[in-house]
């Protein structure tokens, strides 16, 4: 019990102060977890509906799943759609926040905060004005259109995670290969890119998660042979619901669960 009486932080607060926030926390990720924990087991239910806890276990509805035309393909679509999202958002949200980093004008703190603007406004606003832009130069169920969408959620994020390794990064190093002949475009890739380039492929996977688990603005500008998985799942728990929604979630989570795991392992080396 010695440990509910040390320090919390380099406060005074000790962990038995903070009790209420711990049990809180646990409270929060419970609840969070739940849903997880429900809709893992109705996946490998045998039943034609949404059962729990399933009275018989089966495999059924990923047979469905791998086996159907229909699914498949919005899968691919949502691979496709999210490896083209992270090659277009990772070295743009990169160039944005070296050079705004390295800038120094005053004004790069406002031209940030505006370019993540899209982690701060509700995404249906962005869906819904996306879609009638793209109504009228017909981008509107193409790939294309739904890959720039995505790119325009996915950038802010590569920015702030390259953002915050450029300050854990000694700029000096690079003044020092420029002051010797190197271009400001060499130095980053010889003396600036090999050192935060765990944080790069971060910022990639996690482009990549915000592509493939997006589903608003995938409702409003994807559709027939290019919408995507979220987008089908969607339609399918509006329309009738079976197991293979279930099946599907359990899949979406274990691919998220395990991106997830790789940046926290990539960021572990780095440290």
């Amino acid at each position: 019990m010695r440990w509910w009486h040390k320090p919390a932080s380099d406060t005074q607060i000790t962990h038995g102060n903070r009790l209420w926030l711990y049990v809180l926390a646990a409270i929060i990720m419970l609840l969070l977890v739940i849903p997880t924990f429900i809709v893992i087991p109705m996946s490998f239910s045998d039943s034609q509906y949404l059962e729990f806890p399933p009275s018989n276990w089966s495999a059924r509805w990923y047979h469905v799943y791998l086996e159907s035309p229909k699914w498949m393909r919005a899968t691919v679509t949502s691979l496709q759609v999210g490896v083209l999202t992270m090659l277009l958002a990772t070295p743009l949200g990169t160039m944005a926040a070296y050079g705004l980093f390295v800038s120094g004008h005053r004004a790069a703190r406002a031209i940030f905060m505006f370019l993540i603007t899209p982690m701060i406004v509700p995404v249906i606003l962005i869906a819904i004005g996306t879609f009638y832009a793209y109504g009228r130069v017909g981008l509107n169920n193409t790939i294309f259109g739904l890959v720039l969408a995505h790119t325009v959620l996915a950038a802010p994020l590569v920015m702030i995670v390259i953002t915050s390794a450029l300050r854990n990064y000694d700029l000096d190093q690079e003044r020092v290969a420029r002051s010797l002949g190197a271009t400001r475009v060499k130095a980053f890739f010889v003396i600036t890119l090999p050192q935060i380039k765990f944080s790069i492929v971060t910022a990639a996977l996690l482009s990549f998660l915000t592509s493939f688990d997006e589903v608003i603005i995938a409702i409003f500008v994807s559709g027939g042979k290019n919408a995507t998985l979220t987008k089908h799942m969607f339609a399918a728990l509006r329309d009738f619901i079976d197991p293979t929604i279930a099946a599907i979630s359990t899949i979406m989570i274990l691919v998220s669960t395990t991106l997830l795991l790789a940046t926290q392992f990539i960021g572990s080396r780095k440290k």
